[in-house]
């Protein structure tokens, strides 16, 4: 029978001194679990709004909006001698970095350990019912985080995404040593350590868009002059850009180049309302894209593969054939052990290595992967 959520004793910081005293601890330990809330669903530029920290000590929950700084523990998360243990972190790694510039050394992500076991279901509420008969409560997740006060509820549940993840962490080491693949993980949480947010001023937006890469030119120019009035009303209304208009809309738009607002009417997906507030502004961009000559029309920049003849064809029809049945042998989902990414990667290698060692070199190949599988893999490309 599952266990509810229970209550876990945390303190919380909301002020210097206390943030200074829990980073002098805190450096001194051997692990910590890790864990944040932000508040993405509710305003336009995304900022963390807690962050939680656990050790066999006890459990911590800061307050980023309260705090003058995190700095502090900054040297906490660089420094290689304490473990940080996440679940899921490639958020986490990405937020820290972009809001207070803290870089996370020596991390242990719960969610790809338990993919590397075969566990096919790797969220932390299955994790936590599967290991310790743990309900882990969903509803918070989708709340305000940015709101205070924060009733107690919530600062309960969010202490207790972090308070679990030192047990878990052992646990599936210790399954991990067994099956002989700590170190596959090891190795994918350093890489994991250095993933960062792109730049929202990165340029075309169309770019982030699923989807423009099938339109054309013209159609192209309309999607970037409405991605960029979309980015201008959630930036001034303070939402977040879906919640100004979706996706599908956008995409219809950029499709039917309506000319009134008429027009708009026919459009998937566009209310009443925003038609309303957004109509006229809407056909105003849609014509400016219209008008634009041909010469500065937009080109989705698809990327050129290598021209892949017959040989690298049976290559990568040969390491996919191996990935399924290695995988299948060591209960592994085949994109874990092998993804198609690393599959091509191997076949256009010119020439055909004849070394294990070798392989190492090639864009996206794991070393592990080299040492486990090295020898088979170049047995499997010259087979093909």
């Amino acid at each position: 029978m599952e266990e509810e959520q229970p209550q876990v004793p945390y303190e919380l910081v909301v002020s210097q001194p206390q943030l200074e005293s829990l980073a002098k601890r805190l450096d001194t330990a051997e692990e910590i679990a890790g864990d944040l809330e932000a508040d993405s669903m509710f305003h336009y530029r995304e900022r963390v709004c807690l962050l939680q920290l656990a050790t066999r000590e006890g459990t911590h929950v800061l307050d980023p909006l309260v705090l003058d700084s995190l700095a502090p523990l900054a040297p906490v998360f660089e420094n290689p001698g304490v473990r940080k243990v996440f679940h899921g972190a490639d958020y986490d790694i990405r937020c820290l970095y972009r809001d207070f510039r803290i870089a996370v050394n020596n991390l242990f992500d719960t969610q790809i350990a338990a993919r590397y076991l075969g566990i096919q279901e790797t969220g932390l509420a299955n994790l936590l019912e599967r290991y310790f008969g743990v309900h882990l409560e969903k509803k918070y997740q989708k709340k305000n985080w940015a709101q205070r006060p924060l009733p107690e509820s919530m600062l309960s549940y969010a202490a207790g995404d972090a308070h679990y993840l030192l047990d878990l962490r052992a646990l599936l080491r210790a399954e991990l040593i067994a099956k002989g693949r700590l170190a596959w993980v090891e190795e994918e949480c350093e890489i994991l350590t250095r993933v960062r947010h792109a730049q929202k001023n990165e340029m075309p937006l169309f770019l982030r868009f699923k989807g423009a890469g099938r339109l054309d030119p013209r159609s192209l120019a309309v999607l970037e002059f409405l991605l960029s009035f979309r980015e201008e009303m959630a930036s001034r209304l303070d939402r977040p850009p879906f919640k100004v208009m979706g996706n599908i809309p956008i995409l219809e738009l950029a499709a039917q180049k309506p000319a009134s607002l008429r027009a708009l009417k026919k459009v998937q997906g566009l209310s009443p309302k925003q038609i309303g507030r957004f109509g006229r502004e809407i056909v105003e961009r849609v014509a400016q894209a219209l008008s634009l000559p041909d010469s500065e029309l937009p080109k989705y920049p698809h990327e050129k593969r290598k021209t892949a003849g017959p040989s690298v064809a049976r290559r990568v029809a040969a390491l996919k054939e191996w990935r399924q049945e290695a995988a299948r042998g060591l209960e592994l989902d085949p994109a874990a052990l092998l993804s198609n990414a690393q599959i091509h990667s191997l076949a256009l290698a010119t020439p055909i290595p004849k070394e294990a060692g070798t392989l190492s070199g090639l864009k996206d190949v794991r070393e592990w992967q080299v040492r486990e599988f090295g020898p088979t893999l170049i047995h499997v490309l010259h087979g093909a």
